[in-house]
Formats: structure tokens, C-alpha cells, sequence
């Protein structure tokens, strides 16, 4: 597996900004300490929103404040370092996702506004959306079914009743551009997806599977191509749960396409042309700017595509 003459560039999500001086998450004083020193910054995630303010660059921020008393209720992660100040992620839960509530004015979910946010905020929003993911549904342990609690400032969870230590999961997945010999480019239109969402294939890597060997094997199953010549072009984390999206080119063999019925409904061929009018003319929508989907599209485009902003394809 090789790496692409251009791997993609500025992809949302990925700077790296915070020192998380892991070394410290051991200290069982450490968030105590913390959320008693005003000079703390809090990033307060309610549900999978956090407070966020827009300057007049365009870009957007993810505001924080100082410990408030009640943040001790709550799951409370350390985040790590910047620039000499200290940050802490304060997870609440927000309203169940079936409930129709209005979201708090001032405050914004990753998908819509990842793609905006600078480079700090992306990294405290990532790392605390990701780690409130996983704490929601690892309150047990897998091992016994005992309750399990946080330890190693949020970090990881501990069965309290056989005392095994359970790690964050973050699940690799594939995202590949199969380009034929012509030169186009292959989209499809997943079960899940908007009526007209197409992007590029994706799947998760399975246990004793190579990356290169994902990207093959997914290809072959859900569009019955088989490619070659996998080049890496970069990743991205997505905590929508808990994946790191790991990005690719690949060469097909061939161009007929055989749809795995129950997870693709649509997929084609296309040229920079077919797209760019199909993009215009709102017959296919591409997938929205947070995403690795659309640099790998662009990627291939060689250049952005001018579409209206999506922040979900389903």
C-alpha cells in the first residue's frame, strides 16, 4: 500500500493543538484540582452540543467557561494543554434524541459547524463528543455485567465488582476513491442515505484485516468490483460514534457493477463534468465539508465543488 503522489490537505477535525499529557490522567486529584481552579476551562457538552460563537472571519469557536460547581455531577474528562490553560470536558445528557426540543440558541452539534470551527475547538469537541459516546454505553462491564465507573480523569472505565479495566474503542473504517481507467470517479447511494446523497464507498475494517484488504474487500461487496493499486491519502477522526475514517484511492478493474441489494441502493460512474452538472442541477447532493468524504471527492475533482451544505447524508 502506498501513499498518493497528493495526500489531502486541511481535512476538518485533524490539527493537532492539544498537548493531552496522558501521564497525568492517573493522578486521582487531577479533575477535583482542576474543576476547583477557576483559571480551568470547561468545554460543557449537553447531548452532542456544545456552546459556540462565530467571529467575523467565518470562523467559528467553541466557547468555554470556568468550573461551576454542579460540573462535579457530571462526567468530567481531562482534555489536556494549550498554551498554559488547562481543559476539562463536562458531558451532560441532553434531551432523549425522540424528544422534539428546540436546541439551546448559541450552541451547535460537530456535524454543523466541524468543517468551521478552528483548530482548538475541533480538538476539544472531537476528543469530548468521542469519549461521551463511548462512556454512554459502557456502564457495565463486559466481562461480568457489573457496573463499571470512570477512572484515569475519564479515560477509562473499572468494573467495581471484578476490578477490570475497560479502554475507549475507536473503530477503523475504510473511505475509498475507485477510479476506473477513464479516469471517473465511482459514487453510490447508500440504503440509509438522503434521496439524493451519493458518496464515496466506505466500511469498517474487521478483526485480522489489513487496511488495504478492507478497501478491496468492501469494494468488491457492496458494488462487485475488484480494484488494485490502493494508495493511502489520509485519515480523519469521527466520533459519530467512535471511527477514524482512513482514506484512499484504488483502481478498478473493471466497471460493472453488482449492488449488494440490502446496503446500496444506487451507484455510478462519473466524470468531472457529469458530476459538476449533476451537483448544479440538484440531482445528487455530495457529502458536507466536515467530512474526508467530500476532500476525497474533491481530491479527485481537483478542486472544490460548489454545493449546497449537507451535514448528514441520511
Amino acid at each position: 500500500m502506498a501513499r498518493a503522489e497528493r495526500t489531502l490537505p486541511d481535512v476538518a477535525l485533524t490539527r493537532r493543538t492539544l498537548d493531552r499529557h496522558a501521564e497525568r490522567r492517573g493522578d486521582p486529584d487531577l479533575t477535583p484540582r482542576l474543576l476547583a481552579d477557576p483559571a480551568t476551562r470547561v468545554v460543557h457538552l449537553c447531548g452532542d452540543r456544545v456552546p459556540v460563537e462565530s467571529g467575523g472571519d467565518g470562523v467559528v469557536r467553541v466557547v468555554t467557561r470556568p468550573p461551576v460547581a454542579s460540573d462535579a455531577e457530571h462526567l468530567v474528562v481531562y482534555l489536556g494543554e494549550h498554551e498554559g490553560a488547562q481543559y476539562v470536558g463536562v458531558v451532560e445528557d441532553g434531551p432523549d434524541a425522540t424528544d422534539e426540543v428546540e436546541p439551546d440558541p448559541g450552541t451547535a452539534t460537530l456535524r454543523e459547524v466541524g468543517a468551521h470551527v478552528d483548530d482548538l475547538g475541533a480538538a476539544l469537541f472531537a476528543a469530548t463528543l468521542a469519549l461521551a459516546n463511548w462512556h454512554r454505553v459502557h456502564g457495565f462491564c463486559p466481562r461480568c455485567g457489573s457496573p463499571t465507573r470512570p477512572v484515569q480523569a475519564g479515560w477509562v472505565r473499572r468494573c467495581q465488582a471484578d476490578g477490570s479495566e475497560h479502554y475507549p474503542r475507536t473503530d477503523a473504517a475504510v473511505i475509498m476513491a475507485v477510479v476506473d481507467d477513464e479516469d471517473r470517479l465511482l459514487l453510490a447511494r447508500g440504503r440509509g442515505f438522503r434521496t439524493r446523497g451519493m458518496s464515496v464507498l466506505a466500511g469498517f475494517v474487521e478483526p485480522g484485516e489489513t487496511l488495504a484488504g478492507a478497501v478491496a474487500r468492501e469494494v468488491a461487496e457492496e458494488v462487485g468490483v475488484e480494484v488494485d493499486d490502493v494508495r493511502y491519502l489520509g485519515d480523519q477522526p469521527w466520533p459519530f460514534p467512535s471511527s477514524l475514517m482512513v482514506g484512499f484511492t484504488a483502481h478498478a478493474r473493471g466497471t460493472d457493477l453488482r449492488l449488494q441489494e440490502d446496503e446500496i441502493a444506487a451507484a455510478r460512474w462519473f466524470t468531472r463534468e457529469e458530476l459538476a452538472a449533476a451537483v448544479a442541477d440538484g440531482s445528487v447532493a455530495v457529502p458536507g465539508r466536515v467530512s474526508i468524504a467530500r476532500r476525497i471527492v474533491e481530491h479527485w475533482y481537483g478542486g472544490p465543488i460548489e454545493a449546497p451544505e449537507v451535514t448528514s447524508m441520511r
